[in-house]
């Protein structure tokens, strides 16, 4: 029997992005131009092996009230449960990912080298790239070596955004400890 699964598109502040769930997960979060949602659907519906319909389910009905919250400054963990797939090794680096704390950065070799995969470099950059949960799973959190930016699947503006994003999150935080 073939699974069916939701496909809700969920307004942020850096444009549209695709929710795919079930009633209980989250099955990937990208970026998405209106315009590209056959492409989005058929791409999704075969990495998945799923029929995607257009819809809202529970998870991505979940997924939208905790990126509202991220979006307005709250510091909330995502809760939503995630269908990760993925390899071995790109579990291990989306899980190093996770571990990056709120306004901070991490470059591609201290991810490889938290993983002990330092040979890998170019893979565990490949791994980060094939995230399927952006914002979520923080690889905008992840920068040169150098300090700059470098590659981010949603494009540089985003990415610049959400890191600038999180460090007033911080700030703000850092100001109702203070009073």
């Amino acid at each position: 029997m073939t699974r069916q699964l939701a496909l809700d598109w969920l307004d942020t502040p850096l444009g549209l992005m695709v929710a795919v769930g079930d009633e209980r997960s989250l099955h990937a979060l990208e970026y998405a131009e209106q315009s590209r949602e056959r492409s989005i659907i058929d791409r999704l519906s075969e990495s998945l092996q799923a029929v995607i319909l257009p819809g809202k389910s529970a998870a991505t009905g979940r997924m939208a009230g905790e990126l509202a919250s991220y979006f307005h400054g709250e510091q909330v963990p995502f809760t939503v449960p995630l269908v990760r797939g993925g390899s071995s090794f790109q579990n291990a680096v989306w899980d190093a990912l996770l571990e990056i704390p709120v306004g901070e950065v991490r470059s591609y070799a201290d991810i490889a080298r938290r993983i002990d995969q330092m040979p890998a470099l170019r893979a565990v950059a490949q791994a980060i790239g094939d995230n399927p949960f952006a914002v979520v799973i923080p690889c905008h959190r992840v920068i040169n070596t150098g300090g700059k930016l470098g590659g981010y699947g949603g494009g540089l503006p985003r990415k610049r955004w959400l890191l600038e994003h999180e460090q007033r999150m911080i700030r703000s935080a850092e100001k109702f400890e203070l009073t």
